[in-house]
């Protein structure tokens, strides 16, 4: 497969898989773990949205399904292997209990990507593509434009029933 557009295919696959299960899983509700409301606050300061901040704040803080899927696609590279991803998610598990985060969006967000790098594996994409691609992916939200992107995720919260109810 081309290596561009497989990265670009895989950019897509992680923003998909840890935006999703990281709003399902309720970031934009409320801040999960210290630093995430004064991150959330602070992007609603700058004209974002307040759940949009909440999701990008508790990404910041604890080891949520950006932090799952990017380590299980560095532990399947390492290792070689699909194993490698549960190996990341284990850590990501007992990552969550440090940060005393009481979800489990990094380890679904692990175990998941493991389960997308071994199928898409036979047509070709490789676990670097996924590396790549969730850096990309963690730049979007992030790194470019974060008032822009928290209102895009505050979107995607009211569609799903898990925008704030905080003011």
């Amino acid at each position: 497969m081309n290596e561009i557009l497989g990265i670009l295919l895989a950019a897509i696959i992680c923003w998909l898989n840890f935006v999703l299960i990281d709003t399902w899983m309720g970031l934009p509700e409320s801040p999960g773990v210290k630093g995430a409301e004064v991150i959330g606050r602070s992007v609603k300061k700058r004209g974002g949205d307040l759940s949009g901040g909440f999701f990008q704040g508790n990404i910041v803080c604890s080891p949520d399904a950006s932090a799952g899927t990017l380590l299980a696609s560095i532990a399947c590279y390492a290792i070689g292997t699909p194993e490698g991803g549960l190996v990341a998610a284990v850590l990501v598990y007992f990552g969550n209990r440090i940060c005393a985060d009481p979800g489990y969006a990094g380890t679904t967000g692990a175990l998941s990507i493991t389960v997308i790098i071994y199928l898409t594996s036979f047509i070709g994409f490789k676990p670097e593509f996924f590396i790549v691609g969730m850096v990309l992916a963690i730049l979007t939200i992030q790194g470019l434009y974060q008032t822009g992107a928290s209102r895009l995720l505050g979107k995607l919260a009211h569609k799903m029933g898990r925008y704030t109810k905080l003011t």
